[in-house]
């Protein structure tokens, strides 16, 4: 028991030598737009799991698609693009599917990613 309250009380004194950054220091930092570019996909036969998403950001100027199965077997197909002004505006599209919602059929291929013109594939 003395030898956990030994080791509680060096952890204490290790964490109050550590030193604290002031919220005054803080705000020297410069900040810049945030930017950043990502996709992913996944395909899982076994689960009938199908989706993918890319999405690309420049400051406050958002643009993405995604894709998914929906359960009648068709696909959706979402593209979404969003700034500072206009808010954000989707556009969807249905492919395939029977509209019955069944979905025991084989599903259609997924629809493409469009990408836009400049992306680049970030590696982390």
């Amino acid at each position: 028991m003395y030898k956990i309250v030994a080791v509680l009380a060096c952890l204490a004194v290790a964490a109050m030598a550590l030193p604290y950054n002031h919220p005054a220091q803080e705000s020297k930092e410069e900040h810049h737009p945030a930017q950043y570019k990502f996709e992913y996909g996944v395909k899982d036969d076994h689960t009938g799991d199908h989706k993918t998403q890319w999405e690309q950001r420049e400051g406050k100027h958002v643009k993405g698609q995604y894709t998914l199965e929906d359960a009648d077997g068709g696909h959706r197909l979402v593209e979404y693009e969003s700034d500072a002004h206009g808010g954000i505006n989707f556009h969807v599209s249905k492919i395939g599917g029977s509209g019955g919602g069944g979905g025991h059929g084989p599903a259609p291929p997924a629809a493409p990613v469009k990408k836009p013109a400049n992306f680049k594939k970030a590696h982390y």
